[in-house]
This record gives structure tokens, sequence and C-alpha cells, in this order.
């Protein structure tokens, strides 16, 4: 079970990360509003900085092969994002994509498991 939640918390982290790109588009269409735009950049970099410090703790926990290949989620969230806040349109090749992500981190993180000391 603590696996799960330390897959779970991963996670967490990688949809923070995804949600950076999301400012950073939401910035880049600020068609001249300033303010507009640095909200949005702002909000880029505050987020990184909370993600780079959770990223820390996660590879305390994780072997970093395992940690990596997890980050591979970013395209499954990354398009969820694409969906929810930008009515992006997924095709059948975007779905197969990202159910071979998803298999391949089925399989790392069956294979591989948490450090041993946590």
């Amino acid at each position: 079970m603590k696996k799960i939640m330390n897959i779970v918390q991963l996670q967490g982290v990688i949809i923070i990360y995804t949600i950076s790109s999301v400012m950073s588009k939401k910035a880049s269409a600020s068609n001249g509003n300033l303010l507009h735009f640095l909200f949005f950049f702002g909000m880029e970099f505050v987020i990184l900085g909370i993600y780079a410090l959770l990223w820390q703790q996660m590879i305390k926990r994780f072997e970093l092969s395992v940690a990596y290949a997890n980050r591979s989620m970013a395209v499954f969230w990354s398009m969820i994002w694409a969906v929810v806040f930008f009515h992006d349109k997924i095709t059948t090749k975007n779905v197969i994509g990202v159910l071979l992500v998803i298999v391949g981190n089925i399989i790392i993180n069956s294979e591989q498991g948490e450090k041993a000391d946590v």
C-alpha cells in the first residue's frame, strides 16, 4: 500500500510539473496584455520552483531510473490539460501513444521498487 501511495505522490508532482506548461501557454496568449503575461509567466516560475523542491523529495524515495520513467506520464497529463483548458482534440494516435507510456510505466513500477531504505 505504501508503494502505491508513493507512486500517487510521484504522479502528483508530475501533475504540478505539467501545469507549468499550461501557465506558459496562457502567458503566450496574452496578446500584448502585459499584466496577463506577467501573471502567468510568474506563476510558471512559482510552479516550477514548487516542482523542483517536491521532485528532490521524490528522487529520495525512488530509484532514479524509476522516477524518470514515471516522468514520461507528463505526456498523459499534458494531453488532459490540452483538452480541459484549451479544448484540443485527442486523436487515436494520441491515445495509442499514451497507452504505450502507461503500459511502460506499469512494467517499470512492477519490476522496480522504491529504495530499500524507505
